[in-house]
C-alpha cells in the first residue's frame, strides 16, 4: 500500500505543471476534496460546494485518486469532474472494491450532476444550497445479486447546506455541512441496490463538519447513514475522522482514519482513507 501511495504522488507531481495557470476564482480550500463516489466534497460525504474554484462565468476541472484500506476490503477510486459558473458540477468515478479476505472484485461506474441553487458558502445569510444525483452502475452483479440484491443499477438522490464561519470558535474558520440523500444502495451499490429485506428507497442523513487550523490545514468529521437491505448481513453507518491540506489551489490530500462498521458479514472494518486531488 505504500508503494501505491507513492505512486500516486508521482502521479499528482506530474499533474500539477500542467494546470492551468488561473486556478478559479473562490478562496483557498473552498473548492474542497472529492468524494469516493466522485462528487466534490469531504471523504464520504458530497458537499453543498461544486468541485474546483471556478467562480461565476468560470469553467473549472478536477482529477482524483483515492485509496481506503480497512481490516478486510480494499477500494480504490479514479474520478474527475468538470464545474462552470459556481452553478453546475458534472462528475464520474471508477471503483474497485478488493475484496482481500473471502476474494474477488466488486466494480462499479458513478456519473454524478450537482447544482447549486441559492445561498453561498461564505457570503451572505443563507447557507449554500445544491441538490444532486449520483446515477450507480454495478459491473459485477453476480455476487450480489447471490447475496439477494435486486437490480444492478440505481440513482441516489440528494440535497445539501453547506456554510462557513470564518471567525468561527476559538477565532478559526469553521465549516459544515449537511445532506439528505434518498437511496438503495447496498455498500454504496457495490453490492447491487435494494435487497429481500427492503426494496425502497429511503432518505438518510450525513454530515460534515471542519475547522481550519491555519490557512492550509483542517481537521473534522464526518457522519453518513446507511441502508440495511440484505438479510444475509447487516450494513452499519459509517464515519471518519480526517485532515485535508490545500498547499495551493492546484492540489488537495486529504486523509483520515476511517470506522466502516460491518461489510458482509465482516465486523470492525476500521482503516485509513488517502485521496489526492489536482484541480484546473
Amino acid at each position: 500500500m505504500l508503494k501505491r501511495g507513492l505512486q500516486y504522488a508521482l502521479v499528482a507531481s506530474l499533474l500539477l505543471p500542467a494546470v492551468a495557470a488561473a486556478q478559479g476564482s473562490k478562496l483557498l480550500a473552498t473548492g474542497g476534496a472529492s468524494t469516493i463516489e466522485g462528487a466534490g466534497g469531504g471523504g464520504i460525504v458530497p458537499w453543498a460546494t461544486l468541485s474546483s474554484y471556478a467562480d461565476t462565468g468560470e469553467w473549472g476541472a478536477t482529477v482524483n485518486l483515492t485509496e481506503v484500506q480497512v481490516d478486510d476490503f480494499r477500494l480504490s477510486v479514479q474520478g474527475a469532474s468538470l464545474s462552470w459558473n459556481n452553478r453546475l458540477e458534472v462528475s464520474y468515478a471508477k471503483q474497485i472494491f478488493d475484496l482481500s479476505t473471502i476474494g474477488g472484485e466488486l466494480e462499479q461506474n458513478i456519473w454524478g450532476v450537482k447544482a447549486r441553487l441559492f445561498g453561498d458558502l461564505i457570503y451572505g445569510e443563507l447557507p449554500q444550497i445544491s441538490v444532486g444525483l449520483q446515477h450507480k452502475n454495478n459491473q459485477t452483479f453476480a455476487l450480489p445479486s447471490a447475496v439477494g440484491a435486486t437490480d444492478d443499477n440505481g440513482t441516489d438522490w440528494y440535497i445539501s447546506a453547506a456554510k462557513a464561519w470564518l471567525n468561527g470558535p476559538f477565532h478559526r474558520t469553521w465549516v459544515a455541512n449537511l445532506t439528505a440523500r434518498r437511496t438503495r444502495a447496498n455498500q454504496l451499490g457495490l453490492l447491487g441496490f435494494g435487497g429481500d429485506k427492503s426494496d425502497s428507497a429511503e432518505w438518510l442523513a450525513e454530515a460534515s463538519v471542519a475547522a481550519f487550523i491555519n490557512r492550509y490545514w483542517a481537521v473534522g468529521v464526518e457522519y453518513r447513514q446507511k441502508p440495511d437491505n440484505l438479510n444475509f448481513a447487516v450494513e452499519q453507518d459509517w464515519r471518519d475522522l480526517f485532515v485535508g491540506y490545500f498547499p495551493s489551489k492546484r492540489l488537495s490530500v486529504v486523509g483520515a482514519y476511517t470506522d466502516l462498521g460491518s461489510i458482509a458479514g465482516l465486523d470492525d472494518q476500521h482503516g485509513w482513507y488517502l485521496s489526492l486531488q489536482a484541480s484546473f
